[in-house]
């Protein structure tokens, strides 16, 4: 397939060969709604790929497994939905103390409990705010269309190894199920110096990769290294995408499938004279905060879009600070149309004309 190629692509299957092209040769997972096709994918291509392909008994045994091969040094992925992401939790905080890259998909669904196979984005807090035992981030990116999918599964492999952390590609069941037009990168990996790996020692010390730290002396020097690496994330590695923010009175904030929809109600919004804009969150953490701030410079009022009961709008109100009244407006198992989120800037405009 060209780089130039371009192609009708199911979101997961677009992920699957995102993630050969990025370079992933091994994969561990085990089959839910709505992500299935991931694996379906990833069993056929990446044997043609020269990699490896493992149904693992569980999503527990599949992040262990995760875990073994990234301490090897191979670049290594994973994906799952909601409760089988929770059932990962341990072993993720593990590989993030172990200090090791790897990739992590959700393809969320309804929930709590078993919920739906709708699509949901009420995983926010377990990804964004750590979700497994322990002081650890992750890297969280959360893209809205299928190319997105594509491009930004191959940046988590680079993000996870500059950073050597578990790095979460973000979607929703829609995203996962949808077909859009995509163009699939022609991508060479350049290999990467490991010295950390468990490959040998062919000449130096052994390699010894744990997360037992007894002494607290040693846990507590362990954690503020763990940490001086996630403010150098904070740092550098911030996205957000802005439209209409300039002179906006009204900002949606939105991320993933419902920043497209929130596009479409604020483009209906100008052309009915009001002035809207919106702020698209691409790395849920680190959250672009001070981006935020800047684009909610002339509102008067801030709306949060969800498809969650309401996650996402602790960070943004964080961020405000009291600077502005934050409104939220949230569906579940379902994404808002544009027509609803319309109706709630037109409501909202109307409170403080």
């Amino acid at each position: 397939m060209s780089n130039t190629e371009l192609l009708l692509m199911k979101g997961n299957e677009a992920i699957g060969e995102a993630a050969i092209r990025g370079g992933c040769r091994y994969f561990f997972g085990y089959p839910i709604t709505p992500q299935s096709e991931v694996l379906e994918y990833l069993a056929r291509r990446l044997p043609e790929a020269g990699g490896a392909y493992v149904q693992a008994e569980s999503e527990v045994s599949a992040i262990n497994m995760v875990f073994g091969a990234a301490a090897a040094g191979a670049r290594v992925m994973t994906a799952s939905s909601s409760p089988g992401i929770s059932l990962m939790q341990e072993g993720i905080s593990y590989i993030a103390s172990a200090q090791l890259p790897a990739v992590i998909v959700n393809i969320m669904r309804g929930s709590p409990g078993l919920g739906g196979i709708q699509p949901s984005q009420a995983d926010y807090f377990q990804s964004t705010k750590g979700g497994g035992h322990g002081d650890y981030r992750l890297v969280v990116l959360a893209p809205s269309t299928v190319q997105e999918m594509i491009d930004h599964t191959v940046m988590a492999f680079e993000i996870a190894e500059k950073y050597c952390t578990p790095v979460v590609v973000f979607a929703d069941g829609m995203m996962g199920q949808m077909m859009e037009p995509v163009i699939l990168p022609d991508i060479e990996p350049v290999p990467s110096e490991k010295p950390w790996a468990t490959t040998g020692m062919q000449g130096r010390g052994p390699n010894i990769i744990h997360t037992l730290h007894l002494p607290p002396d040693q846990l507590e020097w362990h954690n503020n290294r763990l940490f001086e690496k996630y403010h150098q994330i904070e740092a550098q590695e911030k996205r957000s995408l802005e439209y209409f923010t300039d002179d906006a009175e009204i900002l949606v904030v939105a991320y993933g499938i419902v920043s497209r929809v929130a596009r479409a109600a604020v483009e209906k919004a100008r052309e009915a004279g009001v002035k809207a804009g919106l702020f698209r969150p691409v790395t849920l953490w680190p959250y672009p905060s001070e981006a935020l701030v800047k684009a909610a410079g002339k509102a008067r009022k801030v709306l949060v879009v969800e498809v969650s009961m309401g996650q996402m709008v602790e960070d943004v109100r964080l961020a405000i600070n009291g600077r502005v009244p934050v409104e939220f407006y949230g569906r579940i198992g379902q994404v808002p149309t544009p027509e609803e989120i319309l109706n709630k800037i037109t409501q909202l405009i109307a409170e403080v004309a």
